[in-house]
């Protein structure tokens, strides 16, 4: 596989994913735009915020793709504020969203692009943990293990 992950950036987002399955994981990594790596080659990586990040150059950023539709509606958006008591029913009307018609191809995208080598979802979020990222994450990873696109390590 190849890939590595540095635990202190990461950590966040993938505590929550606990028991899913570790290649598929490693295929869909969330990476804060701020504590950005370097371009690995054969990373393909997403900024997956509505919102682009401040104080970022988007020369410096090194996209393959501002994905700011697959971000949550920016009544959703609104509405969860960060607060993370309102994080359980956020993931479950964002996923909602996810399976809209409207994201469901640029979903399936990222989900071929994670199946195909690694994924880097870019977020500015502070709270990594209980972000749309994280639930963006799970999803992929889900439904990379459902479709059998990797193997168990």
């Amino acid at each position: 596989m190849g890939c590595v992950h540095d635990e202190s950036k990461h950590s966040d987002g993938l505590r929550v994913l606990i028991g899913l399955n570790s290649v598929a994981l490693s295929r869909a990594v969330i990476v804060r735009v701020y504590e950005d790596r370097e371009r690995v080659p054969g990373d393909y990586r997403v900024l997956v915020d509505r919102l682009w990040p401040r104080g970022i150059r988007k020369e410096a950023a090194d996209l393959d793709l501002w994905a700011k539709n697959i971000a949550p509606s920016p009544e959703l958006r609104k509405w969860y504020g960060h607060d993370v008591a309102r994080f359980e029913e956020f993931k479950q009307l964002y996923a909602a969203e996810l399976n809209a018609s409207t994201k469901e191809n640029l979903l399936d995208e990222l989900i071929r692009k994670a199946g195909s080598g690694q994924l880097l979802l870019l977020t500015a979020t502070r709270d990594v943990e209980h972000s749309a990222a994280t639930v963006l994450q799970s999803i992929i990873v889900s439904k990379l293990d459902t479709n059998g696109q990797t193997q168990r390590a």
